[in-house]
């Protein structure tokens, strides 16, 4: 049995994220996507739950003095569902993000019901 988490992305969110980003810091994510793939308890430094949003997460990358952050969900088992990213700029996550993964995550698992 493969324990591989796989990750896919819904929307174009999340690549139009990516591609803002310098090639350090796609390393760093690339990086922290290999964790995500390959560890079965990925620590929380990487990965954490978000509070009263039902199964959405935050993948958390950290590079220089900067914070990234990137919403997923997970699919049946092994399958990571990315939705947007976006720096993170202070304490805080910005409603607007979350309200927006959130949007993505019904439309992402609405869809899968009409197929």
């Amino acid at each position: 049995m493969n324990s591989q988490r796989q990750i896919i992305f819904h929307e174009h969110y999340f690549i139009d994220f990516y591609l803002e980003q310098t090639d350090k810091v796609q390393q760093k994510i690339e990086y922290v996507f290999k964790i995500l793939r390959t560890v079965q308890n990925v620590p929380k430094k990487f990965l954490e739950h978000l509070t009263g949003t039902d199964g959405l997460y935050e993948i958390r990358i950290e590079f220089e003095s900067n914070i990234y952050r990137i919403f997923c969900c997970f699919d049946k088992g092994n399958l990571v569902v990315l939705f947007n990213g976006f720096q993170k700029r202070s304490q805080k996550t910005p409603k607007k993000e979350i309200d927006l993964a959130l949007k993505l995550k019904d439309e992402y698992f609405n869809s899968k019901k009409k197929q």
